[in-house]
């Protein structure tokens, strides 16, 4: 008996040292996201002897962002995998890669993420957060009822955003656009009511969702660049063993870097994808885009002007996209 005690008492503070990191997301489960990050887990949970795991609750059971926010803040969960305008307030510079019509390819995309993806980990950081990303969300088109060619024709939509992304509303409304804000569990039933009758959103989205057979026109006009991301709160990451911290940091790393490598071999796939479904592609004149653009300018300097994104860090995106179209021709 006593040597029972002596062995129960030796394995008390290893059993002390477990921990279940509880991740909730709006991905739905079989989705390539959430299938990734379950195999972080099980990577996690073997390489730290079952100290570290992580429990996944995908497809929104945890309620929409604004819940799982606050389920975070009272230790209900730890973080949460989600696009990144959810976690925004945490650090508002994070939106720089969101900023309206910023992009014209991915290959500036590419040039961009190279210096701001670490900023962007190091401001959460900073601000008591652990994050794992971006991943590449794909550009997101207005998707719709009617054709939109034009900022005219887009105010005459019904057009749904998210109801936490703020400064997507804010940039809307500077194109004099009235969005319906709601959750994003609720598009595909207001979209069969008629409650809206256009979105935006990337095309994998779309698919995934089945909005896409909701509508019949695509407008092609990346509106926005979208990525999503792992944010834990430092506060619970931090009562994990230091050696732990290190295991989990490497293996989500490794597995976000190779999530972003396939988001994007599938967003590319889906874009075309979502063509072969029926739904026609609107191109929009050069003198058509060109008003796009006009108006994409005068939001972000509105974005700015409320706080929604610094000055310096706006600064920063513009120098690296000058040096991209100069150095390419573009």
């Amino acid at each position: 008996m006593l040597r029972l005690l002596v062995l129960c008492a030796l394995a008390m503070p290893l059993l002390a040292q477990a921990t279940t990191l509880r991740i909730s997301t709006l991905y739905p489960e079989g989705t390539t996201v959430v299938t990734a990050l379950r195999a972080a887990s099980d990577d996690i949970e073997k390489q730290t002897d079952g100290r570290v795991k992580l429990r996944i609750f995908p497809g929104g059971v945890m309620g929409d962002d604004r819940t799982v926010q606050r389920k975070i803040s009272i230790g209900q969960l730890h973080g949460a995998l989600a696009q990144g305008g959810a976690f925004s307030r945490h650090y508002r510079d994070s939106q720089i890669l969101n900023m309206p019509i910023a992009f014209r390819s991915y290959e500036e995309v590419d040039h961009v993420r190279t210096e701001l993806d670490p900023l962007i980990r190091q401001g959460f950081r900073d601000n008591g957060w652990v994050v794992f990303g971006p991943v590449d969300g794909g550009f997101a088109y207005i998707m719709s009822q009617k054709p939109v060619d034009t900022v005219e024709a887009l105010r005459e939509q019904k057009l749904w955003l998210p109801a936490n992304d703020t400064g997507s509303a804010k940039a809307a409304r500077v194109f004099g656009v009235s969005p319906i804000l709601l959750s994003i569990g609720t598009v595909l039933t207001s979209l069969q009511t008629g409650a809206i009758d256009a979105f935006a959103a990337p095309p994998v989205a779309a698919l995934t969702l089945q909005w896409h057979s909701r509508v019949k026109h695509m407008s092609d006009v990346p509106l926005l660049y979208t990525y999503g991301m792992l944010a834990i709160s430092d506060r619970y990451f931090s009562a994990i063993a230091e050696a732990d911290q290190k295991i989990v940091e490497r293996v989500l790393s490794e597995s976000f870097a190779k999530l972003d490598r396939e988001s994007r071999l599938e967003n590319l796939s889906a874009y075309q994808a979502i063509q072969q479904q029926g739904l026609n592609l609107v191109a929009p004149t050069e003198e058509q885009l060109a008003e796009w653009r006009s108006y994409a300018d005068k939001a972000t300097d509105q974005l700015v002007a409320d706080g929604e994104i610094s000055e310096p860090m706006l600064e920063r995106l513009q120098a690296l996209l000058t040096e991209f179209r100069n150095g390419s021709g573009g």
